[in-house]
């Protein structure tokens, strides 16, 4: 039951969205448990962020939120890997991203919780 959602400052046309949406499909794998199988993704381009107080510059927030939770050092290791993907595919540089995890105990699909 992860989500990935990433607002990022650049266009994406669809031919990238679909690497992007690959790619965060095969990194989520780095939390033990979790697939591509049940991983939603969300992107949200030419969204307007300021970071350290401009503009100068293509920027990243990812928001990465499971049921359960995990250790820091898998976080550690999936913060580098979407930082990887978001510099490759988009350009963005490492520097530029900020990464939020969110641990949720209570998460709802069709029609019921887990």
């Amino acid at each position: 039951m992860p989500f990935i959602g990433a607002k990022v400052t650049v266009s994406v046309d669809k031919q990238k969205e679909e690497k992007l949406k690959k790619r965060l499909g095969e990194a989520i794998s780095t939390i033990p448990g979790k697939s591509e199988n049940w991983l939603m993704v969300g992107i949200e381009d030419n969204y307007k962020l300021y970071f350290r107080g401009d503009q100068d510059g293509e920027s990243a927030f990812v928001e990465v939120k499971i049921f359960g939770s995990s250790t820091d050092d898998v976080y550690e290791k999936l913060t580098a890997v979407i930082c990887e993907i978001l510099e490759d595919e988009l350009g963005i540089a490492k520097d530029r991203t900020y990464i939020k995890y969110e641990e949720i105990q209570h998460w709802g699909w069709n029609g019921t919780n887990f």
